[in-house]
């Protein structure tokens, strides 16, 4: 009993601050940054800059393959020392892949990184400027939404003023 009292309590205070708000607006950030121009070029040109990785990347994961392929397929008729050999080319080249593709995946995080460190700052003028221009109470995050109203998500309008500036 004393559990449920708590818990009433804590939901009344917790819900409170929204039951005043007379204007609420739906966000959805991560949405609103890759939707806009400025990260479409980014993309772009992230995947222009990582391209020659890529393919390299698409290279040894071919000759990791085919060596693998050889050893299985051939390795009845192979003596053991080309047998070895061929293993140990394989884990080379294995191992060549996997660094490649670690370091690909963490200059890839890296840039993105950036990029949101340099639009944040962007977005957030554009949230204030319309809190300002709409009077908006509250401005909830959308994925901590279960279900919006049409014209309370706000977040096409925010992609549109990402783009004008």
């Amino acid at each position: 009993m004393k559990l449920l009292k708590v818990f009433s309590i804590a939901l009344v205070l917790l819900v409170s601050p929204w039951a005043l708000a007379e204007k609420i607006a739906v966000l959805g950030v991560q949405e609103a940054l890759l939707a806009s121009n400025e990260a479409k070029n980014f993309k772009q040109s992230l995947d222009k800059e990582l391209k020659a990785d890529e393919k390299r990347l698409v290279e040894l994961e071919k000759q990791a393959k085919t060596l693998r392929e050889k050893a299985q397929k051939d390795g009845a008729s192979m003596s053991q020392e080309q047998l070895q050999q061929t293993r140990l080319q394989f884990q080379k080249a294995f191992d060549e892949y996997q660094r490649t593709g670690q370091m690909l995946q963490q200059k890839r995080m890296e840039k993105e990184q950036e990029f949101i460190s340099k639009m944040r700052p962007k977005l957030d003028e554009v949230i204030r400027k319309l809190i300002e221009k709409n009077g908006y109470d509250i401005v909830v995050a959308k994925q901590a939404t279960v279900f919006t109203a049409k014209g309370v998500d706000i977040t096409k309008t925010v992609v549109e003023m990402l783009n004008k500036q």
